[in-house]
């Protein structure tokens, strides 16, 4: 990656270092959190917000100034992640943030996630929390902080807020309240008036707003039995015109069927969403009158189309983006085709995002990165012609040589052409030879992708090849690649990861004997499960927050709503056991190495401290490695060092390999 020039720099970032420096240290650079994250622009175009890490899990909000090219970033406000952290921010007026902040707490039933809403002015002052907050009368735990549905560009700090109302029973009082909910509210961030706009109701989990302070459509769980959720949601419409709700369709969870609404065009009248065609997600616009006229937009016949593209105030909906080998946009609007077409050109072989834009349109901030290259936010000033270097991701890794990633495609055993990525150590033409991890993706409904990957670029750093296999059970390739879920058709999704290594083996790569597997969440889990299945293939494990016991992880869900769903998808019979790594852990050969956060929530530390267990009392070689507070992401600069340095010794001693530099990185160390 060429070292840039930076015009302004964030005051928070490390200093540059390049490859070859003696005190570069890799394990740091790379598990540092990102330097700047959730970059938007002011209405007017005049400043930028950002995100940048603190110490810990701790987070501090930022504004620069686009006009006064020698102020420095002033912080606006300041989390110590202890439990919460500031996740991103945006503009209710060029005076006004709202932010939200996020935590996982202790609650008297185990661990809980919780979310707020908080503004706050430009220069720090007149903090205001947006979300509803409980009191000794709340019945129940008010766990969602609400979202933000419409920023109303033409009111200077007021949004339309969509927030969770719980019954506050003030016995004889007039302050007691029996709403319960999910309702929308206009609020003024300034001063916390607030005037209802839709009455909250308890099967309500969403509303669509078409971007000019009209709620248009609204999404209704449908429950079962004890207040299930049965996976099923009922989307209604409203016409311009009127107030009254009327059935839209329906969407199942499970399979992923039925129009999916996400945006509301008003001068068109369509509701834009995702429905499948084929067995692949597709666009489509609904017409939002008794006709619901439906308009096919935009399709693929290889991958699933599952993201839309959306700019401004407004949230105007521009086209949409799908990934084959690599991510790709289609951009409907001439006006923004045109700039990301020029674009493409002053910035070539890069990944580019249009992130953010004033008001006029004039002021527009883009991001542009590569597999080996981070990224970097640049600011068009559209009047002038005039593209600025502003901010870089990740100011440790600035003059780091970083490796390229090759999209490739190897035969599972039945014949199936699996598509993954390739990735050689920076400057490494040929992979003969070389030592090599597998690298199965979470999820497990999710893929990888090409681009900037921290965990890839410090393994190929320290003289790896890394395999990255989008399995079958992956999603984004259609319904027939997905089958019904990693966990339930676990044994065709472990075969093609183990096929992985075997066709690195057969390439010349991780020969003899040096292949690790490396896996975080589902990917820990792959991880396991396949050195069960095939002890002999790989000679270290990696996991990291693995599930590790399917009937664990079902139970970890019970007395939340969604505990019936989580077991459908995990299944029940023989193949729960079976696919249950823990419960094989004595045809296990390799040392493992877990790692895992006493606050994850999405998977239990209790299934790494079974595994471990299990593991010991058979004999073999593992050790669990645990961090106290962190939840599943590990959201700890030095939390993630620590991970990074100790999994690469662990793996280089499992491989008999030295514990020291290889010729690839020898000055990164």
């Amino acid at each position: 990656m060429v070292r840039r020039t930076l015009i302004w720099m964030l005051c928070a970032c490390a200093p540059l270092r390049a490859l070859g420096a003696d005190n570069f240290d890799a394990a740091n650079a790379f598990g540092a959190r990102e330097s700047v994250t959730g970059l938007t622009l002011s209405p007017d175009g005049r400043n930028v917000a950002y995100v940048a890490p603190a110490e810990g899990e701790g987070s501090v909000l930022y504004t620069i100034s686009l006009v006064n090219k020698s102020a420095a970033p002033r912080g606006v406000l300041r989390s110590d992640g202890k439990p919460y952290s500031i996740r991103h921010c945006d503009w209710a007026s060029n005076e006004r943030l709202v932010c939200f902040i996020y935590g996982v707490v202790e609650a008297d039933f185990g661990l809980a996630p919780v979310s707020r809403l908080v503004a706050v002015g430009v220069d720090g002052s007149n903090v205001k929390v947006l979300s509803n907050q409980a009191n000794d009368y709340t019945q129940g735990y008010l766990l969602g902080g609400g979202e933000v549905v419409d920023w109303l560009p033409d009111q200077k700090g007021s949004i339309l807020m969509a927030r969770e109302y719980l019954p506050d029973t003030h016995t004889g009082s007039h302050l007691g309240s029996d709403k319960e909910g999910l309702g929308v509210d206009l609020v003024d961030t300034r001063t916390l008036t607030i005037k209802q706009v839709e009455t909250p109701r308890h099967d309500a989990i969403s509303y669509v707003s078409d971007g000019q302070g009209n709620v248009r459509v609204m999404g209704l769980r449908q429950r079962g039995p004890n207040d299930s959720d049965t996976g099923t949601i009922l989307f209604e419409y409203r016409t311009a015109d009127s107030r009254e709700w009327h059935l839209l369709g329906e969407y199942h969870k499970q399979d992923r069927s039925g129009f999916w609404p996400e945006a509301v065009d008003p001068k068109l009248n369509v509701a834009y969403g995702f429905k499948k065609k084929d067995g692949r997600l597709a666009l489509y616009a609904v017409t939002l009158d008794s006709s619901l006229r439906e308009q096919l937009v935009y399709e693929r016949d290889d991958v699933d189309v599952d993201e839309l593209l959306r700019i401004g105030r407004q949230q105007r909906v521009i086209g949409v983006s799908f990934a084959t080998d690599r991510r790709h946009a289609k951009i409907f609007v001439p006006e923004f085709a045109g700039l990301v077409s020029a674009l493409g050109k002053a910035l070539p072989d890069q990944q580019l995002e249009i992130v953010d834009s004033s008001v006029d349109g004039n002021f527009v901030l883009i991001h542009a990165g590569s597999d080996a290259d981070p990224g970097v936010y640049y600011i068009l000033d559209r009047k002038a012609h005039n593209l600025q270097t502003f901010l870089v991701t990740r100011g440790e890794l600035e003059g780091v040589k970083l490796a390229r990633q090759k999209p490739i495609t190897y035969p599972a055993a039945d014949g199936t052409l699996i598509p993954g990525y390739l990735t050689l150590p920076p400057g490494q033409e040929s992979a003969r030879g070389l030592p090599a991890i597998v690298m199965p993706h979470g999820g497990p409904s999710a893929r990888d992708e090409w681009g900037f990957d921290w965990l890839v670029q410090f393994y190929a750093l320290r003289g790896y090849a890394v395999l990255q296999p989008n399995y079958r059970g992956s999603a984004g390739f259609g319904d027939t690649w997905f089958q019904h879920n990693a966990y339930h058709s676990w044994r065709i999704a472990i075969g093609d990861i183990l096929d992985g290594g075997h066709w690195l083996q057969s390439q010349g790569i991780a020969d003899p004997g040096k292949l690790g597997i490396v896996g975080w969440s589902y990917g820990g889990y792959a991880a396991l499960q396949a050195a069960v299945t095939e002890p002999a293939l790989f000679k270290a494990v990696v996991a990291i927050a693995p599930v590790t016991d399917l009937a664990m992880l079902k139970e970890e869900r019970r007395g939340w709503s969604d505990f019936k769903l989580m077991s459908e998808i995990v299944g029940d019979g023989p193949q729960v056991k079976e696919g249950s790594p823990a419960e094989h852990a004595d045809q296990i050969t390799a040392p493992v190495l877990l790692f895992h956060g006493t606050h994850d929530r999405n998977v239990s530390i209790q299934e790494s401290k079974r595994m471990a267990a299990r593991l010991t009392d058979h004999g073999k070689s593992c050790k669990l490695i645990t961090f106290d507070n962190l939840d599943h992401q590990l959201w700890d600069s030095k939390a993630r060092a620590r991970m990074l340095r100790t999994s690469d010794e662990f793996l280089r001693e499992s491989m008999g390999m030295t514990t020291g530099t290889t010729a690839t990185t020898t000055a990164a160390h």
